[in-house]
């Protein structure tokens, strides 16, 4: 991933849930899972230490109960961490008095949930609207500012309409726009597709990709799914029991695993999935060559232009020649053999 500056960094945070919680953490203590149990408390999150870069889109993954979300609303403080720091653009969230979490949560964060929670007793205008009106913006500014976001995710024509009158994945994207109102810098999005069905969930990452191409915000997005996990992220956390196993790109999560467990939750991934043409370029190019294919590709994508010309093509990253792929290395990872 290209350099770029650290929009949001946690160190060393944790949520104890129990009677006394800040004594296990006395004096710098870094308790085992056991030694949590033991005293009657739960290790919700642990010791978690990340960074996320601005325009990033950073997928934290884990099973049901790892505690993925509850790290998300840490990081945003509508749940209260026991321990550690939080930095967002420098600042200390942890030492944020109420009012300036406010204030930040109201005009620089967007959140989207796997519940919608929309208004159903105002139009789609109006539950876009709703954040502004919250800041005290007045409503010729608000409107205006509601109707570009519409059109934005796709739902212009709707304004009028009622949530009851839209689909699953109409109010979905009612849910985004209205996050994305009130312009955020930081967007947290806690598995906002994973109640639509499968085809209307592959429309909507579709569509939250070609949001993000053009407003580069600063995602954390909250799946389950790998397969969504592989498509939308830029770099990939992996937590079981409230602890962070593994962050990595996608391809470093399939191809270099840190332990047994991350290898098992990768173990069923397609390999052309992940697999960039990078991974597999040689240095050095051959006499001639069918065609320039950029590094970042994955074969999945560029398979079957590769196999069908019967010919090397030439890699290249940041606009210089890296080195060439062959089909019979394609093909390779197709059927398994490498990568």
């Amino acid at each position: 991933m290209t350099e770029r500056p650290v929009k949001l960094a946690c160190r060393h945070v944790w949520k104890i849930y129990g009677p006394h919680p800040e004594r296990l953490l006395a004096g710098g203590a870094v308790p085992t899972m056991e030694e949590i149990r033991q005293s009657d408390h739960v290790g919700a999150v642990r010791d978690v230490t990340l960074e996320v870069a601005e325009g990033e889109i950073f997928v934290i993954m884990g099973l049901s109960g790892s505690g993925k979300s509850t790290l998300v609303r840490c990081l945003s403080r509508l749940i209260e961490p026991t321990g550690g720091e939080i930095l967002y653009d420098g600042e200390d969230l942890l030492k944020a008095s109420p009012a300036r979490m406010i204030e930040i949560r109201r005009h620089r964060m967007g959140m989207v949930f796997q519940h919608f929670a929309l208004l159903p007793h105002l139009t789609v205008l109006e539950n876009v609207a709703f954040p502004l009106e919250i800041q005290g913006m007045d409503r010729a500014a608000r409107e205006a500012r509601a109707r570009e976001v519409v059109q934005l995710v796709g739902l212009q024509g709707r304004e009028g309409n009622y949530p009851r009158q839209l689909s699953g994945g109409q109010q979905q994207r009612v849910g985004i726009a209205r996050s994305l109102a009130v312009e955020p810098d930081l967007w947290f999005l806690d598995e906002p597709f994973s109640a639509l069905d499968p085809l209307i969930r592959r429309e909507m990452q579709e569509e939250f990709l070609r949001i993000q191409r053009q407003l580069k915000k600063t995602i954390i997005f909250i799946t389950h799914d790998f397969d969504e996990a592989i498509r939308l992220a830029d770099r990939i956390a992996i937590i079981k029991d409230g602890a962070v196993v593994q962050v990595a790109t996608p391809e470093d999560l399939v191809l270099a695993p840190a332990n047994d467990y991350v290898a098992a939750f990768t173990a069923h991934v397609t390999r052309s999935k992940v697999v960039t043409l990078g991974r597999l370029a040689v240095a050095g190019l051959p006499d001639s060559v069918a065609g320039t294919l950029p590094g970042a590709a994955r074969i999945e994508e560029v398979a079957e232009r590769i196999v069908s010309a019967d010919a090397p093509f030439a890699v290249e990253r940041d606009g210089q020649v890296i080195g060439h792929v062959t089909p019979a290395a394609v093909i390779s990872v197709l059927i398994g053999r490498s990568a």
